[in-house]
Parts: structure tokens; C-alpha cells; sequence
């Protein structure tokens, strides 16, 4: 029997199978790659693989379909599949399907699609594609027409909370780069342009070699294990694990080299770090005052020094010289406190989109076979 693992009250029998191609056409006509007339700004999306990347003054389709990628996917895993809905111009980078009648809609297929595993399907190049003749073979399977709009309903409104939930998250980061940029000094000046109530006078201007003791250490990356104890810390932003610590927070770490040059980890408890990091400790001001002081200073000082062409790097006199705005203990505080505060925030709202992400993979693999 073809029967879901959970299904909505007073739904039975089995599910039918059937071919993408018996119950979609597709509509690869219609995709066009832009033209440089076209290019000018208007208020039609312009779809391609991964979702909007611009907005034309022309449209190739006026109606509802589903977008999936063709190529240039940028995530095999969820692979990009879009519902789209009037006037947009689609790129030929995304295959174009319109459901029959044996759907309730181009939103079911939505959901029913991504339950399959295309990663598999994929053909290589020198990129991953899905071929026309491969999707259209794909199998799914259906419910009844009620069933599928109960299914596709609850879908949409769990995409409804989870897009709610990342626009609130942006606002949050957003919120908080605008507070980096006006509770720190700008470059000219020893003034914030925002200061908590009380407080007044120039910041003193002291060098972190000053302010921290700052390290080196000597592992390599086969030095780590992911079913270790304590934390790695490497030129990369994921933590990692070893089996061995060095160190004891409070501390922060710096990637010195590469694409993640001047990355910060606030590290606390026993780790160890990786032989292209520098280590800060001992600290003579708060740790978290420096550390946002550090990230709105560190990467103008590496954009300045370093030389056109090469990787970006970070030498210890970098370092040691980087010259730093400290007012009093209690000024910086207030500054780490009201950080600390918007952090909390942040990581609870991105934890709230995991779980209903989370929700959503878990629905999927359930509620569809």
C-alpha cells in the first residue's frame, strides 16, 4: 500500500503514482536569457536557477507556474523549486512547469517535488544539471484533489512563519550593524555618534597589543575530529573539535589568512586553535567591547596593508599596532551589555527558524511518499 506516515483525519486509501510528465507541461519555450534592451530597470522579476536576480521592464510568461532549476543550483540539497505567480521574465537557466488536472495546483507540485531526492538525478559537468527528459520521468505521488489542498495549506502556512521569522531575524542584524556603526567612533573622530546617557569625553585611542596578550599556536587540520570534546578554532568560520585543549577562555580567535581573513570566535571553555590563528587573551578591557571594536576596525586595517592581487593576511604587527577607541569601564559595559542583549536575540530568532525549518523537513518526510 502507498500511504504517508501521517495524514490529515478522514483521509484514506492509497496514493497514486504517477510521471511529472502525465501530470505537467513544461514550458522551456518560454524561457528566454535577457537581452541588453531589456536589462533596464522596471517592476517584472526576472527569474533565473536560484530566484530573483534583477527586475526588467518585460515579461516572458503572465500566469502561474514552478520553476526548477536546470542548472547553476546553488544548494543540490534543497534544490531550488519556485512557485511563481503573473508577470516575470525566466531565464533559461530554470525549467517551466504548469500542472494538469490531476493536481489541485502548481503549490502541491511544489512540496510533492521537493520530497524528491534530485540530487541523484543530477548529471555532471563541470556544474550539476537536471535534464528536461529526467524530470519529466520523475514519479510522484498523489492523493486526492481535498487531501492535496489540506497538504499544500499547511506547507504554505509553515513558509509563511518561516519567512516572517527571517525578515525579523534581518531587521535584528540590520539593527544591530546600524548601532556598530554609531556606538563605535567613526575614523575621524574620537566621539561615538551615539552614546548612552551619562556619559562624555574622547575616547582614549590604545593599541591591542596594549589591551591582550596575543598567540599563535601550531596544529595543522588533521589535528581535529568531530567526535572530540573541546572546540578547534581554524582559518574557517565552523568550529571544529579536538581531543586536546591549549587554551582557557574568556578569549577570541582570528583567522590570519583567506577567503575568512579577520574572522572572530568568542571562545570560551578549553579548546585549542589551528596553526593560522592568533589567539587573544588576558585581556585588559572587556572581552566583548574589544571584540566589536576589533570587527568594524581589523578589516579596514587589512584592506589598507595589504598588497593588490595577493590573499588577504594578517601579520602579528597588524596586530599588535591596531589602534583601538576605549572609554571607561563603565562605558564599555553598557556597549558590551546592549550587544550581548541584540546577540541573544539574534541566535533565539535564528533558533526559532531552525526549529520550523526543522518542522517543515520533518512534514515533508511524512506527510508525502
Amino acid at each position: 500500500m502507498k500511504l504517508p506516515k501521517i495524514r490529515f483525519k478522514g483521509f484514506e486509501g492509497d496514493w497514486e503514482e504517477k510521471k511529472i510528465d502525465n501530470i505537467c507541461n513544461r514550458f522551456d519555450n518560454l524561457r528566454i536569457p535577457i537581452s541588453a534592451k531589456n536589462r533596464i530597470s522596471g517592476s517584472i522579476p526576472y527569474y533565473w536557477a536560484n530566484g530573483i536576480q534583477d527586475y526588467v521592464d518585460w515579461y516572458t510568461h503572465n500566469w502561474e507556474f514552478l520553476l526548477i532549476a536546470e542548472d547553476w543550483a546553488n544548494d543540490l540539497k534543497n534544490y531550488p523549486i519556485q512557485y511563481v505567480k503573473w508577470k516575470i521574465w525566466v531565464n533559461n537557466h530554470a525549467h517551466v512547469l504548469q500542472w494538469k488536472q490531476e493536481l489541485s495546483n502548481n503549490i502541491f507540485l511544489k512540496y510533492a517535488i521537493k520530497h524528491t531526492n534530485i540530487e541523484s538525478l543530477l548529471v555532471w559537468w563541470w556544474r550539476a544539471k537536471l535534464n528536461a527528459s529526467v524530470l519529466m520521468w520523475i514519479s510522484i505521488s498523489l492523493p486526492s484533489l481535498p487531501e492535496q489542498e489540506k497538504i499544500w495549506s499547511l506547507f504554505e502556512l509553515l513558509d509563511s512563519h518561516i519567512s516572517k521569522n527571517r525578515q525579523k531575524l534581518e531587521k535584528l542584524k540590520n539593527m544591530k550593524q546600524s548601532f556598530l556603526q554609531k556606538l563605535f567612533p567613526k575614523d575621524w573622530s574620537a566621539l561615538p555618534e551615539l552614546r548612552f546617557k551619562g556619559f562624555e569625553g574622547a575616547w582614549e585611542e590604545r593599541k591591542l597589543g596594549e589591551l591582550a596578550m596575543i598567540t599563535t599556536w601550531k596544529l595543522d587540520a588533521n589535528a581535529m575530529n568531530e567526535d572530540w570534546i573541546y572546540d578547534f578554532y581554524t582559518s574557517w568560520i565552523q568550529k571544529y573539535k579536538i581531543n586536546t585543549p591549549a587554551f582557557k577562555w574568556p578569549a577570541i580567535t582570528i583567522a590570519w589568512n583567506g577567503a575568512t581573513v579577520w574572522y572572530m570566535h568568542l571562545a570560551d571553555w578549553l579548546f585549542n586553535a589551528y596553526q593560522r590563528t592568533y589567539v587573544l587573551t588576558q585581556f585588559k578591557i572587556k572581552r566583548t567591547f574589544l571584540y566589536y571594536e576589533m570587527r568594524k576596525k581589523l578589516p579596514q586595517k587589512i584592506q589598507q596593508e595589504v598588497r593588490a592581487w595577493s590573499i588577504p593576511y594578517i601579520v602579528i604587527n597588524m596586530l599588535t599596532q591596531l589602534e583601538l577607541g576605549t572609554p571607561s569601564l563603565p562605558e564599555q559595559e553598557k556597549i558590551w551589555a546592549f550587544f550581548e542583549k541584540l546577540d541573544t536575540q539574534i541566535t533565539q530568532q535564528s533558533q526559532k527558524i531552525q526549529k520550523l525549518q526543522n518542522l517543515k523537513q520533518s512534514l515533508l518526510e511524512k506527510m508525502f511518499i
